[in-house]
C-alpha cells in the first residue's frame, strides 16, 4: 500500500480553505435569513453551481455516460449531498447559531460509524467507541447550552435537530461514497472531481428544486418576512459566494488535500469548521462563542482523534 505523502504547508492551505468556506456558508445561511426561504436558497445555489461547471463536465450529460447507467445511485447521491444537507443546514440556521450547527456538523465521523456498523458490519474498536463516547458527550454540551438541566429536560432548538439529521444524512452520503459499485466507468468518473461532482448535481438540483418548489406552495402560512425573495445585490453576492466558495473550491481543494495526506489527517483538518464559524460569527453576526463551544468542540474533536489514531 502506498504512504501518503507528508503535510507541506501548500497541503495544508488546501485543507484549510474548505473549512473556512464551509463556516462562511454556515455565517451566510444566517445572514440570509428573511432575503431568500432556505430551501430556495439551497436550489439557487446550486443550480447556478451547476451553470458555472458545465463547461468543464457537461460531456456527463450526454447519453451513454456513467451518469445514465448508475442513475438510481446518483439519484441517492444528490438527494443526500444536494438536495437534504444543506437544505437541513439553511433550516437549522433559521432557529439556530452557525457556531452550533457547525459543531454538531462536526460529530459527523460519529454517525458514520455507527452507521457503518449497522448496515456495513465494520467492527467498531474500543478505540473508536470510546472516541464516539467523547464526541457524543461533545455535541451534548453544546445542545444542552452548557445546561445539564436543559439537556435532560430535552429543551432543543429546532434548528439544533435538523442539524443531527443533517448530520445523519452526510454519514449515509459518505457510505455511498466510500462503497462505490464495481464498475469500470463508473470508477472512471470518480477519478475526475467535475465529472463526478456533475453528475451528482445533475439529479440533485431536480431534489433541491422540487423540494423549493413545496417550500413556495407553504409560504402563504409563514410569518411576513419569510414569504418572499429580497432581490439586491446582497443576495447575488451570496449565491455567487456558495455557488463558487462552498460548493465548487471547497469541493476541489478538499479533493486534492485527501488524495495527498488521506482522509484520516484531511478530518482533523474538517474540525477547524467550528473555530472558523465562531471568528466570522462575531465579526459578522454579533454572536460571540460561549464557554460551553469550546468545551464541546474540545471534546468532539478530542473524539475523532482517539477514533483515527492507529
Amino acid at each position: 500500500m502506498p504512504t501518503q505523502a507528508r503535510l507541506t504547508p501548500a497541503t495544508a492551505a488546501l485543507l484549510i480553505l474548505p473549512p473556512m468556506l464551509w463556516a462562511g456558508n454556515a455565517v451566510l445561511g444566517r445572514l440570509m435569513q428573511g432575503v431568500v426561504p432556505p430551501l430556495t436558497l439551497n436550489f439557487l445555489r446550486w443550480a447556478l453551481a451547476l451553470l458555472i461547471l458545465l463547461p468543464w463536465a457537461a460531456h456527463v450529460l450526454k447519453p451513454g455516460s456513467a451518469l445514465w447507467a448508475h442513475t438510481r445511485r446518483f439519484a441517492l447521491l444528490g438527494l443526500l449531498g444536494m438536495g437534504l444537507y444543506n437544505a437541513l443546514q439553511y433550516m437549522a440556521l433559521k432557529t439556530s447559531t452557525p457556531v452550533n450547527v457547525t459543531l454538531v456538523a462536526a460529530s459527523t465521523p460519529v454517525w458514520m460509524l455507527l452507521l457503518g456498523h449497522w448496515f456495513y458490519g465494520v467492527r467498531i474498536s474500543g478505540r473508536a467507541t470510546l472516541g464516539a463516547v467523547l464526541s457524543l458527550l461533545g455535541v451534548a454540551v453544546v445542545l444542552g447550552r452548557g445546561d445539564w438541566g436543559v439537556l435532560m429536560g430535552l429543551q432543543l432548538v429546532p434548528g439544533d435537530a435538523l442539524m443531527l439529521l443533517a448530520a445523519w444524512v452526510w454519514a449515509w452520503y459518505s457510505w455511498l461514497l466510500a462503497k462505490p459499485p464495481v464498475d469500470t466507468e463508473y470508477t472512471e468518473l470518480r477519478h475526475s472531481w467535475s465529472a463526478f461532482l456533475m453528475a451528482q448535481m445533475a439529479l440533485g438540483v431536480l431534489w433541491s428544486g422540487a423540494l423549493s418548489g413545496i417550500e413556495w406552495m407553504a409560504l402563504p402560512a409563514l410569518p411576513e418576512g419569510q414569504s418572499h425573495l429580497v432581490w439586491g445585490w446582497p443576495l447575488v453576492l451570496g449565491l455567487v459566494f456558495v455557488a463558487v466558495g462552498p460548493s465548487l473550491l471547497a469541493y476541489r481543494a478538499w479533493g486534492a488535500g485527501v488524495a495527498r495526506v488521506g482522509p484520516s489527517v484531511a478530518g482533523f483538518f474538517a474540525n477547524l469548521t467550528p473555530l472558523f464559524a465562531a471568528l466570522l460569527s462575531t465579526l459578522l453576526l454579533g454572536e460571540p462563542p460561549q464557554l460551553y463551544h469550546a468545551a464541546g468542540f474540545v471534546l468532539i474533536v478530542g473524539g475523532i482523534w482517539v477514533s483515527a489514531r492507529r
